[in-house]
């Protein structure tokens, strides 16, 4: 999801320059970075509605975090929103309207989800370090958590949330070419005890679950792969490797969602499209966004229970809602993150 968080509204741009993370179309190599067989088709992804203009203060508009309430509206952040403007939007997909659900002087929101355990909207402040957590209708902000994880500051840009409503937050640390900073923080669901489940990452961005939750799906933005995380039962981190290499070309990967059948949905910064692949590395289609002046197609979310998807594409054209026929049905894993 993006470009980088320090930039142009520190917050905004930051998690701009993560989430966006680009992701190429052509092959994906596993673990052993062999190259895997594709039958990669092109999927044409088709305009719903334009949400968001390029803000004059802040000199773009970033859309991220696509996700389903309960009402069947869909949640959306602009993480380059200026205090004032939206910085969280409910749509109406059918009616194609929009209204402000949430705006204040200091988050730049990255990612947004609804919790299992509380039913509650959490965002990650990528420019703070900071969770926090609205209810649905916008009202109530709460600072879920905030501080220092293991001595460090957390760049917090996407959420995970597993069965029982604990957190796994893809930590991005640093967008420096060759630092290996990034982290995945894994936070209890009261917010009280906050764990470092797994470092060494380049540039933490996507983060999901697998379709079973045996393990963490993680994008990392500067190296362009994707490693997967095996869990134990309690959470723990058991084994790790590079699942699946990304030729992105100038794009970057970022935010990922997971359907049914436990494909992947591979968000591009850098490119207006999305790569999907298989769980065993295999791509099997790309999204394209067929529009000028849309630079990045941060996240996806897949209407639960059904195959529409919806996904956030922005650029200086502005920031725009497109939808496309998934491979799957939409579940949790694609709902958010």
């Amino acid at each position: 999801m993006r470009r980088s968080p320090a930039r142009s509204l520190a917050v905004l741009a930051t998690a701009g320059a993560l989430a966006l993370t680009g992701c190429g179309t052509e092959n994906a190599g596993s673990a052993g970075g062999g190259a895997a067989a594709s039958t990669d088709r092109t999927i044409r992804a088709h305009q719903v509605m334009q949400l968001t203009k390029v803000h004059e203060e802040t000199g773009m508009t970033l859309l991220e975090g696509p996700t389903f309430g309960e009402n069947g509206d869909l949640f959306v952040v602009d993480v380059t929103a200026p205090a004032g403007d939206p910085k969280v939007m409910s749509v109406d997909v059918k009616e194609k309207k929009s209204r402000a659900v949430h705006t204040d002087d200091r988050g730049a929101y990255t990612s947004a989800q609804f919790s299992p355990h509380d039913g509650r909207l959490y965002l990650t402040d990528y420019a703070h370090g900071e969770v926090v957590s609205l209810a649905p209708d916008g009202s109530d902000r709460r600072t879920f958590f905030s501080g220092t994880v293991d001595g460090a500051q957390m760049n917090p840009d996407d959420i995970a949330f597993d069965e029982e409503g604990n957190l796994y937050v893809s930590d991005s640390r640093s967008l420096s070419v060759g630092d290996a900073h990034g982290r995945v923080v894994r936070i209890d669901r009261d917010g009280e005890k906050a764990t470092v489940v797994a470092d060494g990452l380049a540039a933490t961005n996507g983060i999901s679950f697998d379709a079973d939750y045996r393990g963490l799906w993680v994008s990392e933005l500067t190296q362009n792969r994707i490693s997967y995380l095996g869990l134990d039962g309690e959470g723990a981190v058991t084994s790790r490797h590079v699942a699946i290499r990304v030729d992105g070309g100038i794009a970057q990967t970022d935010s990922i969602a997971v359907d049914a059948d436990g494909n992947l949905y591979q968000a591009l910064h850098g490119r207006a499209a999305m790569a999907v692949y298989d769980k065993h590395g295999e791509r099997l289609a790309t999204v394209e966004v067929p529009a000028k002046g849309l630079e990045s197609a941060t996240n996806v979310a897949i209407t639960p229970g059904g195959k529409k998807a919806y996904m956030t594409v922005s650029g200086p054209a502005g920031g725009y809602i497109y939808t496309f026929d998934a491979l799957a049905e939409g579940i949790r894993q694609s709902n958010g993150g």
